[in-house]
């Protein structure tokens, strides 16, 4: 549930905030025939993301069970790279965020066309959509509870939306900056979890064969079927019984990852094209 969770508010916040600075935009502009355009251009966008992500579940049901497991490994090595480069892309940017879209905005309001800002927020919920759409699916497959696991996205997605409301009309102010480095902290354990994970349907698929012993005994932490296990494994991807190549490839992943995210960064203001400088701090209403 928490993975889910995790994915969907991170990716859902990153989204809405794209789609209300563009809302805003276009309301100061006086161009609210245009947000119907919009509106309907990110419902395409979130039909198109779901369809991929239902019709990817459904052709991995109807292959055979070493297929199936050939499916899920590429499925989840494609989460981590696309997991990695948010993080990584995020790390880097999630201070000048907000004024890097809102300058893009208004370049787009100074060439007159309003049907840019509906083509950004088309492209930008597209491309969050198919994120979401793989992350969930190597989720789903890892997850032991299905239920649980797409009761986390509803909330996730829900909470982002919310979040996003907020933002747009001013009555929620967060340090965007500080939100997407502890977000992606846990999706720093959580793709270290799906890496492991690939490791382990790529043995079933007869790719690995090596170092299959098991590496340590975390039973007396992981206890299965518990509520704990649930939180360990969903937030710090640990397994009670993990091989010896599923351990190294979660450290070999975490450990680096989880310092790049935590490094200190110097908090320079970004330069917007206008001159203005768009600080880091909490984010203000974009109307």
């Amino acid at each position: 549930m928490i993975p889910t969770f995790v994915i969907t508010l991170r990716e859902g916040v990153e989204a809405s905030l794209i789609v209300g600075i563009i809302a805003a935009f276009l309301v100061k502009e006086g161009r609210r025939d245009a947000l119907r355009q919009m509106w309907a251009g990110v419902g395409i966008a979130v039909a198109l993301c779901a369809a991929v992500g239902v019709g990817l579940d459904i052709v991995g049901e109807e292959l055979p069970q070493r297929q199936q497991e050939e499916l899920e490994t590429i499925v989840g090595l494609i989460a981590v790279g696309t997991i990695t480069y948010m993080i990584v892309w995020m790390t880097r940017h999630s201070r000048g965020i907000k004024g890097a879209l809102e300058g893009e905005a208004a370049s787009a309001l100074a060439l007159g066309s309003a049907m840019a800002l509906v083509a950004m927020a088309f492209l930008a919920v597209l491309r969050e959509g198919f994120e979401t759409s793989v992350f969930l699916l190597a989720a789903f497959q890892n997850s032991a509870d299905t239920t649980a696991a797409g009761g986390g996205a509803v909330l996730g997605l829900l909470a982002a939306v919310a979040i996003g409301v907020g933002l747009y009309r001013g009555g929620v102010r967060i340090d965007l900056a500080k939100f997407f480095r502890l977000t992606g902290l846990v999706l720093v354990f959580v793709a270290a979890g799906l890496l492991a994970s690939v490791a382990h349907t790529a043995h079933e698929a007869g790719w690995i064969s090596s170092f299959q012993g098991e590496a340590v005994s975390l039973r007396w932490l992981v206890h299965p079927g518990t509520v704990s296990e649930s939180l360990l494994t969903g937030m710090l991807g640990l397994r009670a019984a993990p091989t010896q190549i599923e351990a190294a490839l979660y450290l070999a992943y975490a450990v680096p990852m989880a310092l790049f995210v935590l490094w200190p960064r110097g908090g320079r203001p970004v330069r917007r094209r206008g001159g203005r400088q768009a600080g880091a701090g909490a984010a203000q209403n974009p109307a």
